[in-house]
């Protein structure tokens, strides 16, 4: 069997994980991280920017992040749209900065973070899962076009199964992770 296939599907199962931390790194937990404006845009001369595109995002404390715009004019434009993102942060604009201080997550809230964070765990394992089925496919559809044997067919599914698997762990492992980040106090 072609170990190509294999490579092709890890690839693109490693391309999932690789989504999932970053997705993670939008979800807040209890300290301050300039990830946390990753998907924030702005208007910027008519298109959108992420934010740390149009400012230097510091994080000089652990409950604060500091936005620096290089244009002082989209002081206000990045203000409003902090205020409408799901961040649920009120942003201090003194003129020239603006601080986002995080308040401490009630317990409330930790367990509304632990809820998305299964739900996108969830989304990228049924990603894998789907992945898995289009290279299960493939390999009938060879074996309906006589490429590869019944037998070639049954052994490329079982590795098939054990390279989702090992994806699968993963996930569990890096939501794990993210719970305990975020449970922290």
């Amino acid at each position: 069997m072609d170990k190509k296939i294999y490579t092709e599907m890890e690839n693109q199962m490693n391309e999932v994980l690789v989504n999932l931390k970053s997705e993670f790194t939008t979800i807040r937990a209890g300290r301050a991280s300039a990830a946390l404006l990753d998907k924030i845009y702005v208007d910027y001369y008519g298109s959108p920017t992420p934010v740390n595109q149009v400012a230097s995002v510091s994080v000089p404390e652990p409950k604060m992040i500091l936005i620096q715009p290089w244009d002082l004019k989209m002081l206000g434009v990045i203000e409003k749209a902090i205020l409408k993102s799901d961040l649920g942060l009120t942003p201090n604009n003194d003129g020239k900065v603006i601080r986002l201080i995080l308040p401490e997550l009630t317990a409330e809230r930790r367990q509304e973070l632990v809820k998305l964070s299964k739900k996108k765990a969830e989304e990228a394992k049924v990603s894998i899962r789907n992945i898995r089925r289009e290279y299960n496919d493939v390999l009938k559809k060879m074996e309906k076009n006589r490429e590869i044997s019944e037998d070639d067919l049954k052994r490329s599914q079982e590795e098939i199964q054990k390279i989702t698997d090992k994806y699968i762990d993963e996930v569990e492992k890096i939501l794990a992770n993210k719970e305990k980040d975020i449970m922290e106090v």
